[in-house]
């Protein structure tokens, strides 16, 4: 294996601790860099980047590499943070994360490792790259990591040939319970810190209060689809399709045999009606309203620098879902696709990622769903989304 000077982003957390430390056994020069993105409430409770940088130092002086401090807030704010806002308030429910990985750590990270002399940079994302000798994709691709439930392309489907080219995920071959025992087995001392569930680098806030600082809403009433109003929102923006927690409303009965005759069945938003200000919702987790058979996605990016052929793919409609069978067609920026199941909640401004077997081949963002309805939907039912 060719020696090569990497620059890996840590975190403070175990992945990219453990990443590090393969980095340093495989003989590679390794430096640590500790990225800042957020600024303005560096002293709030659910920011922790201060105590990340801490744990990302004791890391470094475990392993023995060097630890470089980075702020690039004014580039988050300005390429990734206020698309974000642009998204809500149009109300699209944008994956943060998705621009993050473009924008920020194989885009402004790549390039400040450049200038310190780097061949390559790495993170503790759990995916591959692969060298692809095929003539039809491009020459690296992106592949799913091994851990089917941590896989992270979904994520990095928006990197190019020139990202991937310089990037290592150490972590691809390995499982997370295997990265926790090495990490125990090491010694380092953040092996039993819990993973982050917040947004890319604002962190664990409750997000309703924090979206609300940057986002005007204006309150409207909830109905169903009989036209009753069954309470109040507090605002499009802070609602996605198939959301369950946090309506504030009751069990209304439901009268009859349809949908199971469930009289006490949770609801769910299936739908925002931007031009009247009322945000729809159904009853049951399978109702029709929240099942489409097929989507279009614009700002479609393509791994490889050029669109696949039509026909037979996988594809994500979110983060963590199983692959599930579609078939691929092109209309000009536009992609669609067909799927063979239908797909619960599938929401405008998600990103659908499009697999061919285990590589990632690209994808773009939801702009439509058409409703699974007539026959058809009484022959399958949605696949499992975990939360």
């Amino acid at each position: 294996m060719k020696r090569e000077r990497i620059v890996i982003g840590l975190s403070g957390g175990v992945d990219s601790a453990v990443a590090a430390w393969l980095l340093k056994q495989q003989g590679h020069e390794v430096v640590g860099l500790f990225m800042k993105n957020w600024e303005g409430d560096d002293d709030d409770a659910y920011c922790s980047a201060n105590a990340d940088f801490v744990d990302a130092a004791a890391v470094a002086d475990v392993i023995g590499i060097e630890l470089e401090h980075v702020n690039f807030a004014a580039e988050y704010r300005e390429r990734v943070f206020a698309e974000f806002l642009r998204e809500y308030r149009a109300g699209r429910t944008p994956n943060p994360d998705v621009l993050c990985n473009a924008e920020i750590k194989f885009k402004a990270f790549l390039d400040h490792a450049l200038r310190l002399g780097a061949q390559a940079i790495a993170t503790g994302h759990y995916a591959r790259v692969r060298e692809s000798k095929s003539k039809s994709s491009g020459r690296f691709e992106l592949l799913e990591g091994l851990d089917p439930l941590k896989d992270q392309s979904y994520f990095l489907h928006r990197l190019t040939q020139a990202q991937l080219a310089r990037s290592r995920f150490p972590l691809g071959e390995l499982h997370k319970t295997e990265v926790r025992r090495l990490a125990a087995e090491i010694g380092l001392p953040n092996a039993a810190k819990r993973d982050s569930t917040g947004i890319c680098f604002i962190g664990e806030r409750p997000f309703r209060e924090f979206l609300n600082r940057f986002v005007q809403h204006q309150p409207g009433p909830i109905r169903d689809e009989r036209g009753r109003t069954l309470g109040r929102h507090v605002g499009l923006s802070f609602y996605t399709l198939g959301q369950r927690q946090g309506l504030g409303i009751g069990g209304v009965k439901e009268r009859g045999a349809a949908r199971g005759g469930a009289e006490h069945a949770p609801w769910y938003v299936a739908g925002k009606d931007l031009q009247h200000n009322v945000l729809r919702v159904v009853q049951g987790h399978d109702h029709p309203a929240l099942l489409a058979r097929a989507l279009v996605a614009d700002g479609v990016h393509w791994i490889a620098g050029h669109a696949p052929p039509p026909g037979a793919y996988a594809a994500k409609t979110r983060y963590r879902q199983a692959d599930a069978p579609c078939r691929l067609s092109l209309a000009g920026a536009e992609l669609r696709l067909d799927f063979d199941a239908p797909q619960w909640a599938v929401a405008p401004g998600q990103s659908a990622v499009v697999y061919d077997g285990e590589v990632c081949l690209g994808g773009g963002f939801i702009a439509a769903a058409e409703p699974w309805a007539g026959p058809r939907a009484a022959a399958g039912r949605a696949q499992p989304v975990q939360p």
